[in-house]
């Protein structure tokens, strides 16, 4: 049987129009036309005129750009660039010019009416027979939706690694506090473990209520302090907003504080009551927060610090780097905390490595009414 490739050489027939010589004009309005209805936006600039103008764009460029022919021809291309254009992408192609070398450049662009759209621009030099450089073709194409696709998939990728890292931080923390919480009475014990869990869980919930980025100081407080009769509870302070690293511990914070006032202070009788209020201190780059009892027993004399309190202090010092002082008058617990303001104004949402999830201090004997 016989091969047809070695017939290939008998084919007797004109050269491809592309490579014919006396197709050359040919070749030209048939290169000019499929410019023109191309739906890739494209523009012919010219290097050797003063500020490389525009000399050639087809109507896919005009649609993209929302500009007239009037309005291109003879500009420079930079009329695309805005105030978000990034100063790198532009050095990129002025130095790809002055070397004529081709370029590929992803870029934010403006269209006429001030919209902006991310622009993936291909520029190539055109040069004649004899090397001479003559032209700069350019190609656009909008990837607006590719970018924001990839974007989103980038969020999500960070969502899935920051709910996996607070996710691991809060078994962390129900693991420390199954296994330090004083088990001297079982049903105290159960009752203190399921308390401290339910606590984390509030917690969650403003985040939750933030967008998983953060959480109003008012609100993170109310959630905490509700179950223990928030009319008895007064709330005041400028807004703050608690990142979201942070939420879960001082969310615990202020557990420790309401329930050891449920159970020996203020709140332990009726007729007390608590006052929680906050502000600014410039001086000290802090957010100054107080917690003041009133209406309770007159607290016990000579009590040390109980695992609540090591709780709290823990909290303060380790996680916030603040600074912690409790005082019991005759009038109830009074504690005075100082956040730093640098704390509270980080980016919301980032995460802070180990130190992210609720610091549990080491066990230790349990004599005091804080437990």
């Amino acid at each position: 049987m016989n091969n047809p490739a070695d017939h290939l050489s008998e084919i007797v027939g004109d050269p491809p129009a592309a490579a014919a010589t006396h197709a050359l004009h040919d070749r030209r309005e048939l290169a000019l036309v499929a410019v023109e209805r191309t739906r890739m936006p494209m523009v012919v600039t010219n290097p050797r005129h003063p500020d490389n103008p525009i000399v050639l764009a087809n109507k896919a460029f005009l649609y993209l750009s929302g500009y007239s022919a009037d309005e291109v021809i003879g500009r420079n291309c930079r009329f695309l660039q805005g105030p978000d254009t990034a100063p790198e992408s532009v050095a990129a192609i002025r130095e790809a010019l002055a070397s004529e070398h081709e370029i590929t450049i992803e870029m934010l662009n403006y269209r006429k009416d001030g919209s902006g759209f991310w622009n993936e621009l291909c520029l190539s030099p055109v040069r004649d027979e004899a090397g001479c450089l003559n032209y700069y073709f350019g190609s656009q194409l909008d990837v607006t939706a590719r970018r924001e696709a990839r974007e989103l998939q980038a969020a999500e990728t960070r969502l899935l690694r920051e709910l996996d890292h607070r996710a691991l931080n809060v078994l962390a923390v129900v693991q420390g506090i199954v296994r330090q919480t004083p088990a001297d009475d079982p049903k105290r014990y159960a009752r203190t473990v399921q308390a401290r869990v339910q606590a984390l869980a509030r917690a969650h919930a403003a985040l939750a209520e933030g967008g998983w980025t953060h959480a109003p100081l008012s609100r993170l407080i109310y959630l905490e302090v509700e179950p223990y009769g928030a009319q008895n509870v007064s709330i005041q302070g400028p807004a703050v907003r608690v990142p979201a690293s942070l939420v879960q511990p001082i969310g615990l914070l202020i557990h420790e504080l309401i329930s050891n006032t449920a159970a020996h202070g203020a709140l332990s009788r009726p007729g007390g009551g608590v006052s929680v209020y906050w502000a600014d201190d410039p001086e000290a780059a802090s957010v100054q927060l107080h917690w003041v009892e009133h209406g309770g027993p007159v607290p016990r004399l000579g009590q040390a610090g109980g695992f609540g309190s090591r709780i709290i202090e823990g909290i303060v010092k380790r996680q916030l780097g603040g600074n912690l002082h409790l005082n019991w008058p005759e009038s109830g617990l009074q504690a005075d905390l100082s956040i730093p303001r640098s704390k509270l104004d980080r980016p919301l949402g980032s995460a802070s490595g180990s130190g992210d999830g609720a610091h549990i201090p080491t066990r230790g004997t349990d004599r005091s009414h804080m437990s």
